[in-house]
C-alpha cells in the first residue's frame, strides 16, 4: 500500500538539522547526517510515499512531513542480551537477599 487516505494512521519524516548544521563537539561521521525527526499521526489529507501531507498526533498537535510508512508498526526493544547485566542482576539477587536477612 503506497498510498495513505485521510484518516489513516501514518508517520512522517522531517529533517530538523541538515549535515553540517550540528553543534561543533558533535563526532565528525554524526556531522556528516541529517537530524531527522518521524512523528506518528492521523492524516488530514490522502497522500503518497514520498509525499509532504499535515497529520495530527495522538495528544493533538498539528505538523506535516514527508510520508514514509502507512499503518507504522511500534519497534522497540532493549537491544541484544549483554552477559555482563546477567551478572550484575544475579550479585544484585545476592546482595538484596543478604539484606533482607
Amino acid at each position: 500500500m503506497d498510498m495513505a487516505k485521510k484518516g489513516d494512521w501514518v508517520q512522517i519524516e522531517n529533517v530538523v538539522l541538515p549535515a553540517g548544521s550540528r553543534a561543533p563537539q558533535v563526532p565528525e561521521d554524526t556531522q556528516n547526517c541529517d537530524l531527522k525527526l518521524w512523528v506518528k499521526g492521523i492524516a488530514q489529507e490522502d497522500g503518497k510515499i514520498g509525499e509532504n501531507i499535515e497529520i495530527v498526533t495522538a495528544t493533538g498537535r498539528k505538523t506535516g512531513g514527508i510520508l514514509v510508512a502507512i499503518n507504522p508498526r511500534y519497534i522497540h526493544d532493549y537491544g541484544d542480551f549483554q552477559p555482563e547485566l546477567l551478572k550484575v542482576e544475579m550479585q544484585l539477587k545476592e546482595i538484596m537477599e543478604g539484606a533482607e536477612k
